[in-house]
């Protein structure tokens, strides 16, 4: 049991060394849309972190109204090497918050790992540059 769990453990490790080649050194600023469509982050400096939010929604079951939402900072990261930024973000569905680690790979996707004590025991979403047109009451367009 203790030889799968390392195993284990040194396949995970080799696939976060594969994945940290890909990885861009540039910061992540820009409007991202979300994994499942519905929404869009605006990520820039805050200082020397990056703060993300909410710049545009889906009009589709939204509740409370998106304009309620519009601006509302959900993600605060700050660099912990070169390309990996780590901090927090809220879940503006329940308010819940989670650690996230966020990097932007040479291809231009952002990779968000959401967790709970470690990254290895989260889950991840990508994240591709948005380069539609957000109008009126943050609706996306």
């Amino acid at each position: 049991m203790i030889k799968r769990l390392l195993v284990a453990a040194l396949a995970i490790g080799l696939g976060g060394i594969a994945r940290a080649e890909t990885v861009s050194d540039r910061p992540p600023v820009g409007l991202w849309l979300t994994e499942d469509g519905g929404g869009v982050i605006r990520i820039a400096p805050c200082g020397q972190n990056l703060c993300g939010s909410i710049a545009g929604q889906s009009a589709t079951g939204s509740d409370p109204p998106i304009a309620a939402r519009c601006g509302l900072q959900i993600l605060t990261v700050a660099p912990l090497r070169p390309g990996i930024w780590d901090g927090q973000i809220t879940n503006p569905e329940d308010g819940r918050v989670w650690n996230v680690q966020i990097s932007q790979d040479t291809d231009g996707t952002l990779h968000l790992r959401g967790y709970i004590g470690l990254p290895l025991f989260g889950a991840t979403q990508i994240w591709t540059q948005y380069a539609g047109r957000i109008g009126a009451g943050c609706r996306m367009g």
